[in-house]
């Protein structure tokens, strides 16, 4: 990891200058616009006058986002970072990978229906890619470098993170069908057998009767005719 602090700032004549770094951290200004000065005492990095502020605050952060994630220490001015996630507790917005996880709990919050609500922790548990999972490649990774030290220290401390990552490993096997389980709640209930059978069965106690079981109208008595008088068999 560089051991080098790399400052960006804005002067109070509106330059924005960058100092410090090495030949790593001059290569990585120059792909963010800077342009490479020196005098006889030091050396300097600047963006050009002529871009305008808001081009000059985007090519200052997109500088101090690559320095940071190679590993230098970078303190940029608040005022020239613009596209990341700042909070009180990092103001100038270093910490990135957390951020973007706060960023997808900001989203998970904003979500309307268990379905939407699922997609978004699939980023988390995802199996092959979720977070969790390579979570627990990052402290398996942190355990080799602790064992590179080859002291007493660095494999005890090899050993808290090999435990993060099996604990890690574990929280994923526990909710491997958490995010179906969130988008199941959306679906209506399946009713239970219970309910199942009383349907089946309500139909034929409204039924109207058939011809066969509904019950006979009895006529009504129709008088015989009288005989007729004079005749007889």
């Amino acid at each position: 990891m560089p051991a080098t602090d790399v400052t960006i700032t804005r002067e109070d004549d509106g330059n924005v200058i960058a100092e410090g770094g090495d030949g790593l951290a001059r290569v990585l200004l120059q792909r963010a616009g800077f342009q490479y000065e020196q005098s006889i005492r030091s050396f300097w990095y600047r963006l050009p006058w002529d871009i305008g502020e808001s081009r000059e605050n985007q090519r200052a952060s997109h500088a101090a986002r690559m320095l940071t994630e190679v590993g230098y220490r970078v303190d940029v001015s608040p005022e020239l970072i613009v596209g990341v996630t700042r909070t009180p507790s990092d103001p100038q917005g270093r910490l990135l990978y957390g951020h973007q996880i706060l960023n997808l709990t900001d989203q998970l919050n904003g979500t309307e229906t268990a379905e939407a609500a699922a997609g978004l922790t699939e980023h988390v548990l995802d199996a092959d890619d979720g977070v969790l999972v390579r979570l627990s490649e990052f402290f398996e990774a942190a355990a080799e470098k602790a064992k590179e030290t080859g002291t007493d220290a660095g494999w005890d401390l090899a050993d808290d993170f090999t435990d993060a990552a099996a604990t890690l490993v574990s929280l994923g096997e526990d909710l491997h069908v958490a995010t179906d389980r969130l988008r199941a709640l959306d679906r209506p209930p399946r009713p239970s057998w219970q309910a199942q059978a009383a349907n089946h069965y309500a139909p034929a106690t409204t039924r109207r009767p058939d011809a066969a079981t509904a019950p006979l109208d009895t006529p009504s008595a129709v008088p015989l005719p009288a005989p007729t008088p004079g005749r007889c068999r």
